[in-house]
């Protein structure tokens, strides 16, 4: 799966430190999921949507 939230957080100037305390969650949790390396919950993934203003399926799209 495919996201933006590396693209969307540096254009509103927050680090990945920023991002991880609003969404209640580790920095290594936030730098894991735009690396790929981890697929957020759908708890986590609407509300990383909610807090970056996007649809979340704008957030993440499944690579084809």
């Amino acid at each position: 799966m495919k996201n933006r939230i590396r693209e969307l957080r540096t254009e509103r100037g927050w680090r990945q430190e920023d991002l991880a305390r609003k969404a209640g969650v580790t920095r290594q949790t936030i730098n894991a999921i735009e690396n790929d390396k981890y697929n957020p919950t759908l708890v986590l993934a609407m509300k990383l949507a909610r807090l970056l203003n996007i649809p979340v399926e704008d957030l993440f799209q499944f690579k084809g």
